[in-house]
């Protein structure tokens, strides 16, 4: 089994907000394998369903993203799965914007959802995919930028970005993380 957690903020209110790539990467997927992601359980919205004959788990917490790891905690709790077999995908303000990064470990790098997925889970090693959302420009306070929508000229390349980031979601199902970064590392859309 595979659980696929997107970091994000609940509410219509943060919907096309920069923090919210993690719920748009999980929605598109949800979409593509037909999976409803329509549970409420472990403070998130969850789906399950079979991707080529793989079972997979959605995960949108809704938790509010500083409070992300309870959700991925609770889940892992009930479940009894390894992280391993997990992959966050979030918001990256250190890559830029169009890119993806995919790591097996690292710090939060800032990122207050990683923090608490680091402080629920204990260890920084775990899958993630980070989606270049750039950084803002001078004076301009990070939590205002991460929680504007995207301009305009973004919201045209945001389709290609969240695809690709699918994409990479869907390989990681039949081969292993190190063999999908090898494939998706930095790849720009």
């Amino acid at each position: 089994m595979k659980w696929i957690v997107g970091l994000g903020n609940p509410g219509a209110a943060y919907r096309n907000n920069r923090h919210n790539i993690g719920f748009m990467v999980v929605d598109r997927a949800a979409e593509r394998w037909g999976i409803a992601v329509t549970q409420n359980k472990f403070k998130a919205m969850v789906g399950e369903g079979f991707v080529g004959g793989v079972k997979v788990h959605l995960i949108k917490p809704l938790t509010y993203m500083n409070l992300s790891g309870e959700s991925m905690r609770a889940f892992m709790d009930f479940y009894k799965v390894p992280l391993d077999d997990c992959i966050v995908v979030y918001d990256d303000l250190d890559t830029p914007f169009g890119q993806i990064r995919l790591r097996m470990q690292g710090s939060a790098g800032g990122h207050n959802g990683i923090k608490s997925v680091i402080q629920h889970t204990g260890t920084q090693q775990f899958n993630r995919i980070r989606v270049g959302i750039s950084r803002p420009a001078p004076g301009y306070p990070i939590v205002d930028y991460v929680l504007a929508d995207f301009t305009k000229e973004e919201q045209k390349a945001l389709p290609d970005i969240v695809q690709t980031c699918v994409d990479a979601l869907e390989y990681a199902l039949e081969h292993s993380f190190d063999k999908t970064m090898a494939k998706f590392n930095g790849q720009a859309t």
